[in-house]
């Protein structure tokens, strides 16, 4: 039996404390799916917290699996159904799919938090408000949200219940690397994810490198990974990593 389909048969009875607020995920259909950007096999799970139905898209043998190429995308109705430029959400989806399915292996987990978690009818009135000027932190701090109220507890539950056992995230927003460092996923790397701006996205892209951290060059050019690594001063001791065992 494919490994997936004995996810299925595993979680029927399956039941536990959970991941953050008690969140609790269950395997509960897998099939097979072609798209545009390959073939899939997708997945779609259960769980006790929000009543959404979220899935993953897996490419080759995850299961049980280290190091697997994994990119969390968040729904975004105006972008990915509809095509809105004024984000890069579609672009992030379908060159994500590519990318996992140019490797050996890898999930994109599609988690139903639109609008960064605000939800679309919320979104649509932060849209509004960025029509005015305010950018996107802005507007979603003048609707009363933070700046992003996406919660991954879900995500690293789907892993754990994939018997994924360490991920390289495909993404560029250290928050995704914190959040399921924090509910116990073991994040083995990062693989940048950069999407180059158009002329109504590219203000988004530049307040999230700005005002929210991400690692956005805006001229989309990927940063390396060495760009990531904390910056050393002249006479700093090096990292722990970095010394060179006495001899």
């Amino acid at each position: 039996m494919n490994p997936l389909l004995e996810l299925v048969a595993r979680d029927q009875e399956h039941d536990c404390e959970g991941y953050g607020q008690n969140v609790c995920v269950r395997v509960v259909g897998v099939a097979e799916l072609p798209t545009r950007a390959g073939h899939f096999r997708i997945v779609a799970f259960w769980n006790n917290r929000d009543a959404k139905e979220h899935i993953a898209m897996v490419h080759g043998d995850v299961v049980g699996a280290s190091n697997v190429p994994t990119r969390l995308h968040s729904e975004c109705l105006t972008g990915d159904v509809m095509g809105s430029l004024r984000c890069d959400c579609r672009d992030q989806l379908l060159e994500g799919l590519k990318k996992i399915k140019s490797m050996e292996r890898g999930i994109l987990l599609y988690l139903r938090q639109e609008g960064r978690g605000i939800g679309l009818i919320n979104k649509i009135r932060a849209y509004a408000l960025q029509d005015q000027g305010l950018d996107t932190v802005e507007a979603n701090l003048a609707l009363g949200f933070r700046d992003d109220e996406r919660d991954y507890a879900v995500a690293a539950h789907m892993l754990h219940s994939l018997d994924v056992k360490s991920v390289k995230l495909i993404t560029n927003n250290p928050n995704k690397v914190q959040q399921l460092t924090q509910y116990g996923v073991s994040v083995a790397g990062r693989i940048p994810h950069v999407i180059p701006p158009n002329e109504h996205n590219r203000f988004y892209l530049e307040t999230k490198a700005k005002r929210s951290g991400h690692f956005i060059d805006t001229w989309g050019k990927p940063h390396l990974v060495e760009q990531s690594d904390p910056v050393v001063v002249d006479g700093m001791a090096p990292p722990e990593s970095d010394r060179t065992p006495a001899s």
